[in-house]
């Protein structure tokens, strides 16, 4: 069976995972691809063949010019991301691989324009008054935690603006954001730019807690490489906005690499494609399992949420009441024979090292 987009099935992730961690609170662009600088002594060339950084807005005057870059404008007009391959020539990695026979995978949802399945989930896409344990997407209005650690993400990538979703995780910087690596990266192709983070975005463009430019990005040398889908993650360290991190301002959630498969979740992001609008944010719940076609070492989750959601977190031993849980994956690809189940990678060691390498950037 084939995959046909930026997601390609690869080899499998690198054994010899050590128990679970979790880790909890701690008080013009370049083109340039480079293993990233390790803080940390120990095994230091092991992590930076594995953890590929690119500098970003580094200075004042870049994040002055990607913050106004995205006028209301522009947000309102960016592209869910899963719709690369229908506005760009084909040369790229997403653009490239589409429109093949079996089954095939969208990033974050069903949002390619060819042989898009629109999904009819009635009343699924209606506000919930108290949480649910197992739905496949209805917006979130019981507030919390969450609200306030996820955001939707403003990228521009090969010449077109898109969105995705992210969220604030604990770090020593209390500047990092976990995203899918196709948010960050296509794949072997380019990385993205004006890349901006807003934080409990709501409807007609509210923008609470202001916007954050990205100062450097990390994903692992297996998604630079070739698009492996088992790594389809990425992590971003914003610059501050009006002098105060992003942490400081928001909260952040856990974070957790080597926890026990299986098991309940939540799923969060902000869903661009119909039924959805990208305004509202919307969840998906209930408990994960393994890719059935074996094509990759992800895990599912029953949810209808389509394009835009890629990146959006996945929080186990998630409180509804509080709005707080431990992100152990996030959204990144569905088959298009299966529209009613997300699938996100595992977070192992590879990507325990993204993390170790970003948290302090």
């Amino acid at each position: 069976m084939t995959l046909s987009t930026s997601l390609l099935a690869a080899a499998p992730l690198i054994a010899g995972l050590t128990g679970p961690a979790i880790l909890g609170a701690v008080p013009g662009q370049h083109q340039v691809d480079r293993p990233a600088v390790e803080h940390a002594v120990e095994h230091t060339a092991a992590r930076r063949s594995m953890v590929v950084e690119h500098e970003a807005a580094r200075s004042d005057a870049e994040q002055r010019r990607v913050l106004g870059y995205w006028t209301p404008q522009r947000m309102a007009a960016a592209l869910p991301i899963g719709l690369l391959d229908s506005v760009t020539d084909g040369d790229g990695l997403l653009g490239g691989l589409t429109g093949r026979g079996g089954a095939q995978a969208k990033p974050g949802g069903s949002g390619g324009s060819g042989g898009r399945t629109e999904i009819n989930v009635g009343r699924r896409h209606q506000a919930s008054s108290r949480p649910q344990a197992s739905t496949i997407g209805a917006r979130w209005s019981t507030g919390g935690a969450v609200t306030r650690t996820t955001g939707r993400v403003f990228l521009t990538l090969a010449g077109a603006d898109f969105v995705c979703s992210a969220s604030t995780v604990t770090s020593a910087s209390k500047d990092l954001v976990v995203t899918a690596g196709h948010c960050v990266k296509d794949g072997a192709g380019e990385w993205a730019q004006n890349w901006t983070f807003v934080p409990g975005y709501g409807r007609g463009g509210e923008q609470p807690y202001g916007q954050y430019a990205a100062r450097r990005m990390f994903v692992s040398a297996p998604w630079s490489r070739s698009g492996d889908d088992n790594h389809d993650v990425g992590m971003v360290a914003l610059a501050t906005s009006g002098g105060r991190h992003v942490a400081d301002v928001v909260g952040t959630q856990d974070i957790a690499f080597n926890t026990p498969r299986g098991g309940q979740t939540y799923g969060f992001g902000y869903p661009a494609d119909p039924p959805y609008d990208g305004d509202q944010l919307v969840y998906c719940a209930g408990r994960l399992r393994d890719d059935p076609y074996k094509q990759t070492h992800d895990q599912g989750l029953g949810c209808a949420m389509t394009a835009g959601s890629s990146g959006g977190p996945w929080l186990s031993g998630f409180d509804p009441m509080t709005g707080r849980g431990t992100v152990t994956s996030l959204s990144s690809f569905k088959y298009s024979d299966d529209q009613h189940t997300m699938y996100g990678p595992y977070f192992g060691q590879a990507a325990r090292t993204v993390y170790a390498t970003a948290e302090r950037a």
